[in-house]
């Protein structure tokens, strides 16, 4: 009998694989990125500190009235633009990319796009 792979157990130890070669720190924190069937959720965070500079997703209010008519793609750049924006009014300039072990197409790419439109630099 053929046993089915776990994609998400394989993207999680992808992940903790490659969390081994950086960190955030408040110099540059870590943008780190979820996505959900649905939802994507994008964070940036001083590992050191152990905590949240900025935060958007899908689910924020102030980004869902403006999704109406968009696709997963478009609203993927908006919450790259979003969380951009937020942490660049917490005085964040840089960053380092953390894709969350998912590979760097589709969602995850329309998200660092928009944090790059947003004025990140990564």
């Amino acid at each position: 009998m053929i046993s089915k792979i776990d994609k998400n157990a394989v993207r999680v130890a992808r992940h903790a694989r490659l969390r081994h070669y950086f960190g955030g720190t408040s110099e540059r924190p870590r943008l780190n990125v979820y996505r959900s069937l649905k939802h994507i959720y994008a964070q940036v965070i001083d590992d050191v500190a152990g905590v949240t500079i900025a935060a958007a997703s899908t689910m924020d209010p102030e980004i869902r009235t403006q999704l109406e008519g968009k696709d997963k793609k478009q609203a993927a750049e908006l919450v790259g633009e979003t969380v951009a924006k937020r942490a660049k009014d917490k005085g964040v300039e840089k960053v380092v990319f953390d894709r969350g072990g998912y590979l760097y197409t589709g969602r995850v790419e329309a998200l660092a796009n928009g944090a790059r439109k947003g004025g990140l630099d990564f």
